[in-house]
């Protein structure tokens, strides 16, 4: 597990800045902006992790353009969509999946993750059964992980291929092995899971601890935890999750990511974006722990006439490092 230089009085600086974020954060009207949209849409716990797992894995590139395939394959999967892929064979896949394409991913990558579900539904009686094997045998987040997503894969890929075609990007829908990235889609689902019952997340994983998740990096994530001083890494990868996170487990060492949906739609929203506005950047609850909006306030200051750099020295004297 990688290590935090995030000292205790840091965190405590931190911690009320966060905590601002997520109260001003309206978490019910950001879901309808969210795969997780999806998943509430479902009150049987079998239901809400299959959709879930479906919604998670194809929620990459942009949201206008996901969404409307998620939606469309739910539709037509029926009122329960654990019952579907529990009966769900290959002459079934065909009849949902023929012509699905997604960016990375076409009709029988799908088909295995919903034909995978299916199989461990039947045999296990629920995906957290094959999570939980995973924790169990490999003892690690990375481990459980690599066992659940080679677990969804063990279906006879013959009859699926003549009758849908070759895979396209089933590495990318469920990475085997795990590899050395985030995982933000299968750490963002594990949050759905194993967090709450909340607003957001449901809660329904309940032999998981909220303690042992990682962040879901994205780029949002990765940015803002460089402004803050969570991590120095530039890359999306499992080490630069595990560092932001044992910084946020200093500050809440029970439920470290319980930050992540209000920081991630922070940046979703543009409050924070890529390249920083002074304007956002002045009135931003983070800013007096940013390394990044107290010079970017300072330099508009500086450039409006008749006025004084006072504001923005001020500002970058807050900083905490």
């Amino acid at each position: 597990m990688a290590t935090t230089g995030l000292s205790p009085r840091a965190a405590e600086h931190l911690r009320p800045r966060l905590e601002a974020v997520l109260t001003s954060t309206d978490a019910r009207a950001r879901i309808a902006f969210d795969p997780v949209e999806f998943p509430h849409r479902y009150q049987d716990a079998r239901d809400i992790e299959v959709s879930a797992l479906l919604a998670a894995g194809l929620a990459y590139g942009r949201a206008d353009l996901f969404r409307p395939k998620v939606d469309a394959l739910l539709r037509r999967m029926g009122p329960s969509p654990a019952a579907f892929a529990a009966a769900l064979d290959v002459a079934g896949a065909r009849a949902l999946l023929e012509g699905f394409v997604y960016r990375f991913n076409v009709g029988t990558d799908v088909a295995v993750l919903l034909l995978g579900m299916g199989r461990v539904l039947r045999e296990l009686g629920s995906l957290e059964a094959l999570f939980l094997q995973g924790l169990q045998t490999r003892d690690t987040l990375h481990g459980a992980l690599d066992h659940f997503t080679t677990g969804l894969r063990a279906i006879p890929m013959d009859a699926l291929r003549k009758a849908l075609g070759p895979e396209r990007g089933l590495n990318h829908l469920l990475p085997s092995p795990l590899g050395g990235g985030a995982a933000k889609r299968l750490n963002l689902y594990l949050r759905w899971m194993v967090r709450g019952p909340d607003t957001v997340d449901f809660g329904i994983w309940k032999r998981v601890p909220p303690s042992a998740l990682l962040i879901p990096l994205d780029t949002h994530l990765g940015r803002i935890s460089r402004h803050l001083g969570l991590t120095r890494r530039n890359d999306l990868t499992w080490r630069t999750a595990e560092e932001v996170t044992a910084a946020l487990r200093v500050l809440d060492p029970a439920d470290p990511v319980r930050y992540d949906f209000a920081l991630c739609h922070y940046g979703m929203s543009g409050a924070c974006p890529a390249q920083p506005v002074a304007e956002n950047c002045g009135r931003c609850p983070l800013l007096q722990a940013c390394a990044v909006g107290p010079q970017v306030v300072a330099t508009a200051t500086r450039r409006v006439p008749g006025t004084t750099a006072r504001k923005g020295r001020e500002l970058s004297a807050t900083r905490r490092r």
